[in-house]
């Protein structure tokens, strides 16, 4: 029986997990399965739903299934780590500010590492003003450590704020915290994501200088910003320097470098790289995969890239949808349409859920080989599955319709756009359709 219920679980995750960018679609499947005889949900399908209802800011939904998870006693941290980031996203600091009082409710501990958790969760999604605001409001309730002003300087300088990430740094040591490994590296990064390289190699040579000592992840940072600089030269020295240190190279800074002088063309490093990965045993990962397919896809060899894709596969590592929408666009852009489809077909054979970026590159592909009643379908599709419409020069789209003398086509997307609250959208293609129809009564009245 449990071998049973457990399959049915795992069925149930991985059908949320097929439509996790399909909102309406997976909450229907989601209520329907929660009424099946002998079923019943547990906090990996809730969470599942609740990332869906989040990122679709369905407030309301999410709220309701937060009490009825409570009420099961199936909470989670990351069901309160999914609510935070959602409310937090969307500027709602009351409602994130209630998951601890809710936390509270049903006996969960709030200590510092649970609340460092949470804003961590919001520093990672660029939203560090959201996470100083409730640290302050929380300050009295909990005794900070290391890591809460880490995660505090992680969010300030993911969105590049190194005054107030500056701030956190000397409240930090006022309050007899030592800087380690961490912090500084992600001191580093913020300085080289705001330009200030000249900064971050200081606070390097510091690092070596006065301790604690570079480890990878901060080689990797510096060689990483050479290679944005097409400073292969320096990246190069900087990786040899990392190794007669005693660091140990991985699939990360091995990345960085092909992608560095795949940007200028230098195959030949780039394979003697893949080759030096393999032989020192750091095979390479997904994003190695990644960044050889965008080098294929950037120089238009789309062929090349399902070669790396199937490689990919073939060493047991997954295409994300990020990987079939590089290769999918690129096919569109030699115009090889027909590929182009087959791309598409093969994602969601591979139970890849399109998300609003496959949706678009998949349409516009349509619209240029002028199968625009195609692309129609697959914009009534989006909505119905409670995606937001694909951003497109619909005035264009719907002058398509209007040479073929369709308007009740434009009708009914200018239906559902309203419904979808595109009212803009909508009006152009009312505007259109009440156009077609007024030439249809000229030719008439002739």
């Amino acid at each position: 029986m449990n071998v049973i219920l457990n399959y049915h679980m795992t069925w149930s995750w991985m059908w949320l997990e097929r439509f996790r960018h399909a909102r309406k679609p997976a909450f229907r499947f989601f209520c329907w399965v929660g009424q099946r005889p002998g079923f019943a949900h547990d906090s990996r399908t809730y969470n599942s739903m609740m990332i869906i209802l989040g990122k679709t800011r369905q407030f309301e939904t999410m709220v309701s299934m937060l009490e009825e998870i409570g009420e099961k006693g199936l909470l989670t941290m990351e069901t309160f780590i999914i609510a935070m980031k959602a409310f937090a996203a969307a500027k709602e600091r009351k409602k994130a500010l209630g998951v601890f009082e809710l936390m509270k409710k049903y006996k969960y501990e709030v200590g510092v590492d649970t609340i460092n958790c949470l804003l961590n969760a919001l520093g990672r999604e660029k939203l560090g003003k959201e996470a100083q605001a409730i640290f302050e409001k929380l300050k009295d309730r909990f005794t900070h450590n290391l890591q809460t002003y880490t995660v505090l300087l992680n969010g300030w300088c993911r969105v590049k704020n190194l005054m107030e990430a500056g701030r956190v740094w000397n409240e930090m040591i006022d309050k007899g915290f030592k800087p380690d490994t961490v912090t500084h590296n992600i001191m580093l990064e913020g300085l080289l994501r705001s330009k200030m390289r000249s900064d971050a190699i200081k606070l390097f040579e510091v690092m070596k200088a006065k301790g604690p000592l570079p480890n990878v992840r901060s080689y990797t940072l510096i060689i990483r910003d050479f290679c944005k600089q097409t400073k292969m030269k320096e990246a190069v020295a900087y990786f040899d320097e990392m190794i007669d240190s005693g660091c140990q190279p991985d699939a990360a800074v091995y990345t960085c470098l092909i992608t560095g002088f795949g940007n200028l063309k230098k195959m030949d490093r780039v394979y003697e790289l893949l080759k030096q990965m393999k032989e020192k045993g750091f095979p390479p990962d997904g994003r190695t995969y990644n960044a050889l397919i965008k080098l294929m896809t950037s120089r238009h060899m789309p062929d090349d890239a399902v070669r790396i894709c199937k490689k990919m596969i073939d060493c047991g590592i997954e295409p994300t949808i990020h990987t079939y929408n590089m290769i999918m666009k690129s096919y569109f852009r030699t115009r090889n349409y027909e590929m182009g489809y087959a791309v598409w077909d093969e994602m969601n054979n591979r139970g890849c859920c399109p998300d609003d970026n496959a949706y678009t590159v998949f349409i516009r592909g349509l619209i240029n080989q002028g199968k625009s009643r195609e692309a129609c379908k697959l914009i009534e599709e989006m909505i119905d599955k409670g995606m937001k419409a694909p951003q497109l020069d619909y005035n264009k789209f719907a002058a398509d319709f209007f040479r073929a003398g369709e308007p009740d086509i434009l009708d009914k997307l200018s239906q559902k756009m309203k419904f979808s609250g595109k009212f803009e959208v909508s009006n152009v293609f009312a505007r259109w359709a009440e156009m077609m129809r007024k030439k249809g009564q000229e030719k008439r009245s002739y």
